[in-house]
């Protein structure tokens, strides 16, 4: 019984954990779709998919991309297939990154469901827009960097990630 238990826990602990290192260009997939979606959520206004967002962000912070339709599709077949390229990064930042996603998802759903504010929700929206196809589009992952900051400012301890604490994006981390 306790055998059981403990495979239990160490499935639902491999379940609920954040890659780390992740593929470059399976994240920046990831943040094309996400510039699709919400583009195609403030075009067409149809408001209802800000949940579709808002779980795909909380999927991905919570598991990478193993709940996300969307993770799994950039780490399955847009990255290995389409694009057959890899180039791995930290994970740590890109799950900040989501964790952002996550906030400017759900600021949206509570704006449009919870006061009406249909405006202001797109305007949130626009923001994550721009962000999701900076990473997407340049490759400049705008959560990565201000995590870096955040670790060298102290908030997040460098033993996060010793590699991350390189705002610079060195192979070496900075001693």
């Amino acid at each position: 019984m306790a055998a059981i238990t403990a495979d239990r826990r160490s499935g639902l602990r491999a379940l609920f954990t954040f890659p780390h290192p992740v593929n470059e260009y399976a994240a920046r997939s990831v943040a094309a779709m996400v510039f699709v979606l919400a583009v195609f959520i403030i075009v067409a206004d149809v408001r209802w998919l800000l949940f579709v967002l808002g779980y795909g962000f909380l999927a991905r912070v919570l598991t990478g991309p193993k709940l996300s339709p969307m993770g799994l599709l950039a780490t399955r077949v847009i990255a290995p297939r389409v694009l057959r390229r890899t180039k791995l990064v930290a994970g740590p930042p890109k799950q900040f990154a989501q964790t952002v996603g996550l906030a400017f998802s759900v600021t949206a759903l509570v704006l449009v469901y919870g006061f009406g504010l249909v405006g202001a929700a797109y305007g949130v929206l626009g923001v994550l827009v721009l962000f999701a196809g900076l990473e997407a589009f340049v490759g400049f992952c705008a959560g990565c960097f201000v995590f870096g900051y955040l670790m060298r400012w102290g908030f997040i301890p460098a033993a996060t990630c010793e590699r991350c604490n390189n705002l610079n994006f060195d192979a070496e981390p900075r001693s």
